[in-house]
């Protein structure tokens, strides 16, 4: 099956095009972006880079399309392609248009598969949610979430978010009130999220500190215990009792939980993850899996859910 691919000159795009280019059941067909029309594709020999135009996009021939674009642009592509393709939008665009499905497979594979039009979610958000779906009926009140990511966070189009020379020895808040994944989350748990985001001087990996008081007192054991049921049978999700921390992250495909602190009602925990894998083009890969009737982890490279650290 034929996937074409919308933005394929920014981060997220490079790293689609590593992974489809390993893909046994699919393969990359199309490439469009701002930039490079008409050169070569690094990674995808033999396809030449299209323009980004919507235009472009309507006359791919394409069983699935995935839109790596920046917010507020799907819409325009979204309306020229027909209704039998597959779409995933890796964009804030459809997150809450109850006309697409929120592609989180952990938590809604069955929606996603052989779904039509599918909306990825946020790499903040993704760890967001993995970290507090477990506490779910235990949360007391709003859980506080304190997240740093790489500046690839930013995208490619320069601000000082993704300036290292501004990130050097520095640490920069942003957002501080109603971040964009915090509504995500909270829209999608039912449960009020306080989200609080931070950029950093590297490049790739988020880490995310969860502060929750519950409504009964739980221990770093029972925690644990706790996640590992939840997660037993998730391979992208790897559970332990040690700290993740976001060096390890860079490069891998699924998401680490760990660290499990509980004092009285008081429980803390920590998510790592890459976002621009599991965070976007990983998820990508599996919600265009789930939704061309594939095993969800086709393609997907081995990430060792054992290890947390």
């Amino acid at each position: 099956m034929k996937v074409g691919l919308v933005g394929a000159r920014g981060y997220v795009g490079a790293e689609l095009i590593s992974l489809l280019a390993g893909h046994p059941g699919l393969e990359l067909g199309f490439v469009a972006s701002r930039q490079g029309v008409g050169e070569g594709v690094v990674g995808a020999p033999g396809l030449v880079m299209e323009a980004l135009t919507p235009e472009t996009v309507a006359g791919w021939q394409a069983d699935a399309v995935v839109l790596a674009l920046p917010n507020a642009l799907a819409g325009a592509y979204v309306s020229t392609l027909p209704a039998r393709t597959v779409i995933v939008d890796l964009s804030a665009d459809h997150r809450f248009d109850p006309a697409w499905v929120y592609g989180l497979p952990e938590r809604g594979r069955a929606a996603i598969a052989g779904a039509r039009r599918v909306a990825n979610p946020g790499c903040y958000a993704t760890g967001m949610q993995l970290g507090l779906a477990p506490l779910l009926g235990l949360l007391g009140g709003p859980p506080q979430v304190f997240g740093v990511s790489g500046y690839s966070g930013a995208g490619t189009t320069p601000s000082p978010r993704n300036d290292p020379e501004r990130l050097r020895d520095n640490l920069m808040p942003y957002a501080l009130i109603g971040h964009l994944h915090e509504r995500e989350v909270s829209h999608q748990l039912g449960q009020p999220v306080r989200f609080t985001p931070h950029v950093a001087g590297f490049f790739r990996g988020i880490s995310l500190t969860i502060a929750a008081t519950l409504t009964r007192p739980e221990t770093p054991a029972s925690l644990l215990a706790r996640y590992r049921e939840a997660y037993a049978d998730e391979p992208l999700v790897a559970v332990g009792a040690e700290i993740p921390e976001v060096a390890r992250a860079a490069g891998r495909h699924g998401v680490s939980v760990g660290g499990f602190a509980a004092e009285g009602a008081r429980a803390v925990l920590v998510v790592t993850l890459d976002n621009l894998l599991k965070g976007a083009a990983t998820q990508a890969l599996q919600n265009l899996n789930l939704a061309l009737g594939l095993p969800e982890g086709l393609g997907v490279p081995t990430f060792d859910a054992t290890a947390v650290g």
